[in-house]
């Protein structure tokens, strides 16, 4: 299953217009990003609010992820403060898979956004976020916060963001968009063997472990006639007609 490095801005000195903070906001974002990854079988480590960019970037390359990816919001330079709008999504310009989840994320970005044609897919090498994370990565700046309008829209509509972005995720690596349901409880009813989680909800996908009969398992969406399961470290699918939900 894909795993992911979540890094939402540690920038509380950034202000919005209205009041918050830039690291306000990307927390929030985050935290309604959350749900979604979970069902859609995507696994994720986040930083903190305590941490700064370098130190993200650290922990990031101390893993092996999929893909790093940063939330920010943006600011006009001074002589354009509050002209500007638009979404800015970066990448290294050496970076295939970057530049291909980057592209993704704009694509579908541009669907929500009221102006598509100011969502940009950048290539960059001076953003740290961008240039020394050993996983392929990606800074979204969702929209300029110092821009009224642009700041009440990333406020207003933080949930369809959310789920937009991480539409975009299953995309790229080509696994199915699991509407968050929750977390159940259920038991395993096969017959005698353990019931198989794989790598995707298909019998030809990897098998990534196992659960004994009997044993209870998180159920944390569905996927027709597959669960997303978590069970110990592993989160996987699983067939849904061999788990009893209690």
């Amino acid at each position: 299953m894909p795993i992911i490095y979540l890094s939402p801005s540690t920038q509380e000195y950034n202000k919005y217009v209205t009041g918050g903070t830039e690291e306000e906001y990307m927390n929030l974002l985050a935290d309604k990003m959350e749900p979604y990854l979970i069902s859609s079988g995507i696994r994720f480590v986040r930083n903190t609010p305590e941490m700064t960019a370098a130190s993200s970037i650290i922990q990031s390359n101390m893993g092996n992820y999929d893909l790093h990816l940063a939330l920010h919001s943006n600011a006009a330079p001074e002589y354009l403060a509050g002209r500007l709008m638009g979404t800015d999504v970066y990448y290294y310009p050496r970076s295939i898979r970057g530049k291909e989840a980057a592209e993704t994320i704009a694509a579908n970005f541009r669907t929500i956004y009221p102006y598509p044609e100011l969502v940009n897919t950048l290539p960059t090498t001076s953003i740290g976020e961008v240039r020394r994370t050993k996983a392929p990565s990606v800074l979204i700046e969702v929209a300029y916060h110092d821009n009224y309008d642009d700041e009440a829209w990333l406020k207003n509509n933080l949930d369809e963001i959310a789920v937009n972005i991480v539409q975009s995720l299953t995309q790229f690596f080509g696994i199915p968009f699991i509407p968050a349901q929750g977390v159940r409880t259920g038991y395993v009813i096969t017959e005698s063997t353990p019931l198989n989680i794989r790598s995707y909800p298909s019998f030809d996908s990897e098998i990534i472990g196992s659960i004994p009969k009997g044993a209870e398992v998180n159920v944390v969406g569905q996927y027709e006639d597959w669960y997303t399961v978590n069970y110990g470290d592993i989160l996987g699918y699983a067939l849904a007609s061999y788990i009893k939900i209690k």
